[in-house]
C-alpha cells in the first residue's frame, strides 16, 4: 500500500506535458492531415494551394503556380495580396511569421480577411512548416520583397525584407520531413487531377503546374528555391518543362460537360444555378445522361467533401420533391405507380454542387463531411425553385428526364421482385449456400477468405491446396455478365453473379448490408492471359458499381501468382516477372553465358524448357524453367506455395485513389459506346504487355 501511495504522490504539476508551438503537430501529424501516407503527403499541397485560392475567391488572385521541384520541394506561388508583415498587436512579431508558426492564425477568424474560406482551423500554412524540414514563405507587398525560412516549425531568423518589388502575391516553398514521411514521392497525376477540379470550381482562375525534377540542368546555375527571383520565375524562364495550365470560364457547367464527355445526354439543356440565400451562396449545375448510375461532385468553399453532408441531403430532398411534383402536376404517372423514391430521380444524373459558407463546419480536420445545417435549407429552397422554373421552361428535357426517372421506378420495382424471388432471405443470410463454393470452416470474416478462380481446373487445385479453416473457394464458368448497364433483376439473372453474391452474404441494392459480409478478404485469381484479365475487369466493374463499400472498406484484393517456376537440382524458385527470371537465371557472378536448348526435355509439365549455363570453373548447369499460363496449370502444392499461402504469396489491394477517373475508365472499357474506347485503347497501347 505504500508504495502505490508514492505512485500517486508523485503525480504532480511536473507530470503534466506541455507542447509548445507546433510540436503538437510532429507529435500527432494525423490529427491534422489524416495520415502520413501519400494522402497526407498530397494533403500539404492542398492546404498551401487552398491560401492562394481563397484569394482567388475573394477576387484578389487570378493566378496561381505550382511547381514540383528537385529535392522533393513544392513551390507554390499567386499573384494575390501578399500575407501581411507588419507587426502582430498579439504576438509582436510578423504577421508572416505568426501565420507560418502559430497553430489557429490567419485571415479566416472573424475580421474581414476572407469572406468565405476553406481553411475550417486555420492550421494550413503551420502544419505543412511543422511537417517541413525545409519552409521558405516569400511576400511581395506594399513596393517590398519579404522573406522569412524555417526548419521543422521554427524560424531560422526573423522577417527580412530583402529588396524592392512592383509585383504583389505570396510564395511558399517546402520539403516534407522524411522522419515524418518516409518514402516522400509526389505524384503528377494526383497534383494535377486535383487542381484541374479546382480551376472549373473558381471562375476565371488560371492555375499551372510545372514539372521541374530531375531537370537541374536546366535551371539557372547555382539556383535554388531560395533564390527565384520572380513570382512566377518558371513559366517566364520558357523552359522546355511538363506543364499544364488550367482556365475555364463556364465553371460549374465545363466541369458537368467533362464527366459527361463519354455519355450519351438525354437532356439537351445544361441545368446551372448561382444564388446566395441566407449568408449561403449556392452553385449547381446538373445533367442526365443515359445511365443506370449517378455521378454527384458535392464541394463546401471548395473542398471536395466525398463523404456529403448538409447540402447533398437538401438536393436529393428537393430533387426528388420537384420531380414528383411536376409529375403529379402534369398527370405523366398513373397513382398506382406511387412516387418517385430519391435512387429514381438520381438515376442517370450527373451534378455538381458547390456551397460557399462564411462560417463552415466540417466533420473532421480532412473535411470530408459538410456539417453545416443553414447549407441544407439554402440548397433545399434555391435548387427548388430553380429547378422548378427550369422544367417548365424547358418541357422537351423536362419529359425526358421524368420518364428516365420513371423507367428507373419501374426497374426498381422489378428488381425487388427478382431479387426476392431469386435470393430468398435464408440464401441471404448463408443459410443455403451456392453448390460450387467450397466454404471455409470459420465463421469469422475477420480471418476468412474468399478466393475467385477461373475454371474448375484452378478450382480443383484451390480446393486441394488450400487452408480449410480460413480459405473459401468459389470457381467462376466463363465470362461474367457485363454489368456496366445492367440493373439488379437482370445481374441476378447471371449464376455466377448470384452465386458471388450470395457467398458475400451481403445482400445487394437496397437491402445491402456491409456488417453482414462473410470474408473481409475477396481475393480475385484469375489466369495472366487476356481472358483472365477480361474477367478480372469484368469482376471489378462490379464491384465498382454495386458493392463500393466493400472496395472502399479494403475487402477486395487480386492475387499476383507467379509467371515462372525455376529448378537447378533440388533449388526451387518463383518468379513474377522478367526481371526476377533473370535476377535468379542470369545475374550471378559465375555466370558467363546462357542459351536456350534447340531441343529443350521438359522436365515437369508442359511448356519446360531448360537453359544452360557455362562457366570456365563449373560444370554446366541446367535451369529448368516452367511458364505458368494458367493456375489451373499448377498442382495444389505450387498453388499454395505461391498464391495461397499468407507467408509467401504476394496480394494488391484494389483502392479507388481517384473515384472521378475510375469512374471515366469503367464508362469508357465497359460501356456501350464504341469510339470512346476505341480511342482510348489506341491511346494506351503503348503501355500495354505483349505476351507472345
Amino acid at each position: 500500500m505504500a508504495k502505490e501511495k508514492d505512485k500517486k504522490s508523485s503525480y504532480g504539476a511536473e507530470q503534466i506535458s506541455v507542447l509548445e508551438g507546433l510540436e503538437p503537430v510532429r507529435r500527432r501529424p494525423g490529427m491534422y492531415i489524416g495520415t502520413t501516407g501519400p494522402d497526407g503527403l498530397h494533403h500539404l499541397v492542398w492546404e498551401i494551394f487552398d491560401n492562394s485560392r481563397d484569394e482567388a475567391m475573394g477576387g484578389f488572385c487570378d493566378t496561381i503556380e505550382v511547381v514540383m521541384l528537385p529535392d522533393n520541394q513544392i513551390r507554390i506561388a499567386d499573384n494575390g495580396r501578399g500575407v501581411p508583415v507588419d507587426i502582430h498587436k498579439k504576438t509582436k512579431v510578423s504577421a508572416l511569421e505568426t501565420v507560418m508558426t502559430t497553430l489557429h492564425a490567419g485571415g479566416k477568424f472573424g475580421g474581414e480577411g476572407y469572406k468565405v474560406s476553406s481553411g475550417l482551423h486555420g492550421v494550413g500554412a503551420s502544419v505543412v512548416n511543422a511537417l517541413s524540414i525545409y519552409c521558405r514563405a516569400e511576400v511581395h507587398r506594399d513596393g517590398g520583397k519579404y522573406a522569412q525560412e524555417y526548419s521543422r516549425g521554427k524560424k531560422k531568423s526573423a522577417v527580412k525584407k530583402i529588396g524592392v518589388s512592383k509585383l504583389h502575391g505570396t510564395i511558399i516553398v517546402f520539403e516534407p520531413d522524411k522522419e515524418i514521411f518516409g518514402d516522400i514521392k509526389f505524384d503528377w497525376g494526383t497534383i494535377a487531377n486535383h487542381l484541374r477540379q479546382q480551376a472549373y470550381l473558381v471562375k476565371g482562375l488560371r492555375i499551372s503546374i510545372i514539372d521541374a525534377r530531375g531537370q537541374e540542368a536546366l535551371l539557372p546555375l547555382g539556383s535554388k528555391a531560395s533564390k527565384y527571383e520572380d513570382v512566377f520565375y518558371f513559366r517566364e524562364l520558357g523552359l522546355e518543362l511538363p506543364s499544364v495550365t488550367y482556365y475555364f470560364e463556364g465553371g460549374l457547367v465545363s466541369l458537368v460537360k467533362y464527366h459527361n464527355q463519354f455519355q450519351k445526354p438525354i437532356q439537351e439543356n445544361i441545368f446551372y444555378v448561382e444564388k446566395e440565400l441566407d449568408g449561403v451562396g449556392v452553385e449547381i449545375a446538373l445533367q442526365y445522361v443515359d445511365d443506370i448510375v449517378d455521378r454527384i461532385t458535392p464541394f463546401a468553399n471548395n473542398i471536395h467533401t466525398k463523404e456529403g453532408g448538409t447540402h447533398i441531403t437538401g438536393f436529393k430532398t428537393a430533387l426528388t420533391r420537384t420531380l414528383n411534383t411536376y409529375c403529379k402536376k402534369n398527370e405523366m404517372m398513373k397513382e398506382s405507380e406511387g412516387g418517385f423514391t430519391g435512387d429514381d430521380v438520381l438515376e442517370g444524373l450527373t451534378a455538381v454542387i458547390s456551397v460557399k459558407l462564411r462560417e463552415i463546419q466540417f466533420e473532421g480536420q480532412t473535411k470530408a463531411k459538410l456539417g453545416s445545417m443553414e447549407a441544407q435549407g439554402a440548397v433545399a429552397t434555391v435548387f427548388g425553385d430553380a429547378f422548378s422554373a427550369f422544367l417548365e421552361e424547358n418541357p422537351d428535357d423536362a419529359k425526358s428526364i421524368i420518364n428516365k426517372s420513371i423507367l428507373a421506378l419501374k426497374a426498381r420495382k422489378a428488381a425487388k421482385a427478382a431479387k426476392d424471388s431469386i435470393l430468398r432471405k435464408g440464401a441471404l443470410e448463408g443459410m443455403t449456400l451456392p453448390g460450387k463454393l467450397a466454404d471455409c470452416q470459420s465463421k469469422s470474416a475477420e480471418e476468412s477468405e474468399l478466393f475467385l478462380v477461373e475454371g474448375d481446373s484452378a478450382g480443383g487445385s484451390a480446393k486441394q491446396g488450400r487452408d480449410r479453416r480460413t480459405q473459401a473457394i468459389l470457381p467462376l464458368r466463363g465470362k461474367i455478365l457485363n454489368v456496366e448497364r445492367a440493373r439488379i433483376d437482370k445481374m441476378l439473372a447471371s449464376k455466377e453473379v448470384r452465386a458471388l453474391v450470395i457467398a458475400m452474404g451481403t445482400s445487394i441494392g437496397d437491402t445491402f448490408d456491409i456488417s453482414k459480409m462473410r470474408y473481409h478478404k475477396i481475393i480475385i485469381a484469375t489466369d495472366a492471359d487476356v481472358d483472365g484479365s477480361h474477367i478480372r475487369t469484368l469482376l471489378l466493374t462490379l464491384f465498382y458499381r454495386y458493392f463500393r463499400e466493400v472496395i472502399d472498406a479494403g475487402y477486395i484484393y487480386i492475387a499476383q501468382p507467379p509467371l515462372y517456376k525455376i529448378k537447378r537440382g533440388k533449388e526451387i524458385h518463383y518468379a513474377y516477372n522478367d526481371e526476377e527470371k533473370l535476377k535468379i537465371v542470369g545475374k550471378s557472378s559465375d555466370v558467363v553465358e546462357i542459351q536456350e536448348a534447340e531441343s529443350p526435355e521438359p522436365a515437369e509439365g508442359e511448356g519446360e524448357s531448360e537453359l544452360e549455363t557455362k562457366n570456365s570453373n563449373l560444370k554446366p548447369t541446367k535451369f529448368h524453367i516452367q511458364r505458368f499460363k494458367g493456375l489451373g496449370e499448377m498442382n495444389p502444392e505450387e498453388l499454395w506455395e505461391t498464391t495461397m499461402d499468407p507467408n509467401n504469396r504476394l496480394l494488391k489491394k484494389v483502392n479507388i485513389e481517384d473515384a472521378e477517373e475510375a469512374n471515366k475508365v469503367f464508362d469508357i472499357l465497359m460501356g456501350s459506346e464504341v469510339p470512346p474506347r476505341k480511342s482510348f485503347i489506341q491511346s494506351n497501347a503503348k503501355l500495354a504487355e505483349i505476351d507472345i
